[in-house]
């Protein structure tokens, strides 16, 4: 097949499709009519020879021939755009740019308040929408460029991602301000003995928690768990019991809750904290802009 019989138009409603997987949400995006979407399919199909995206009750999926096509085409795309628009600058002062960040409680505690004070200096009508990393296929949502940065402890993201690190944290536990291990400390066997809220994280590292404290052969109490953390500090407010957590939520929710901390006594590996962004993303002025924003207000 020569060059010059492929329409570039063609390869973006490809990729377009790839993203989104369904032809209005295409047509909405490249701003041309649903008919329009459908004819590129079909002049695509008829040169490539195969269906490339198949109707189903979950919309338009790609075939294993389209899945193959599916990165090389993204690649180049992204390639061509970021060399035609190589000299376009991003303006933070006057963008309206719509950012979307994935990230869990814990980081949507920690980062945006001073996130959104820094942008309310620099950016003014920059707005950003958070999504929960707990609860949304992440790696996939960054590849179909739904997702702008992603933020936390996600050592899944590896192939295809960028990443930087922001900090590490060690784990400590965390109770009432007027427990009685406020006075004393944890030990081993006081750690046996109380009670213990956990955090069941999917799509994040904490688990690794669960799996040391096996390790170490304690079996903990565990009255509560919970899919997140953002119950965690009203909880334990209001009970004797404990939980084992990372030191910069520990940071952000014991002024609120009136919660102390203690050096937790099983050895936990520190939790490693970076944002990620996908290769597609690299060059993009803005969001190269954002990535330093976020480095500089919370690299250590």
């Amino acid at each position: 097949m020569n060059l010059q019989d492929v329409d570039l138009n063609l390869l973006v409603v490809f990729n377009e499709l790839r993203k989104h997987g369904r032809v209005s949400a295409v047509a909405e995006s490249l701003g041309i009519s649903q008919p329009g979407v459908s004819n590129a399919l079909g002049r695509l199909r008829k040169l490539l020879g195969d269906e490339l995206f198949l109707r189903t009750s979950r919309g338009m999926v790609p075939t294993p021939y389209a899945q193959d096509l599916a990165q090389p085409i993204a690649a180049a795309l992204e390639a061509l755009h970021s060399t035609l628009n190589a000299r376009a600058a991003f303006d933070p002062a006057h963008s309206e740019r719509a950012f979307v960040i994935g990230v869990n409680d814990v980081g949507e505690t920690y980062f945006l308040p001073r996130l959104m004070r820094a942008l309310d200096r620099a950016a003014p009508s920059v707005t950003v929408r958070t999504v929960r990393t707990t609860s949304i296929d992440v790696k996939d949502e960054m590849e179909r460029g739904r997702i702008d940065l992603a933020m936390g402890f996600l050592p899944d993201l590896k192939s295809g991602f960028f990443q930087r690190l922001l900090f590490r944290q060690p784990y400590v536990c965390i109770f009432r301000r007027d427990h009685p291990l406020a006075r004393t400390g944890v030990s081993a066997r006081q750690f046996r003995a109380a009670e213990h809220v956990a955090i069941a994280s999917e799509g994040t590292g904490h688990g690794v928690v669960d799996q040391v404290i096996g390790l170490a052969g304690i079996r903990r109490r565990l009255r509560l768990t919970v899919p997140h953390f953002i119950a965690v500090g009203p909880v334990l407010a209001a009970t004797d019991m404990i939980a084992v957590v990372p030191q910069r939520f520990a940071d952000c929710a014991c002024g609120p809750f009136g919660l102390a901390t203690a050096p937790c006594p099983v050895k936990i590996p520190e939790s490693v904290i970076n944002v990620f962004w996908h290769a597609r993303n690299h060059r993009e002025p803005a969001n190269q802009w954002l990535r330093q924003v976020v480095v500089d207000e919370f690299a250590d």
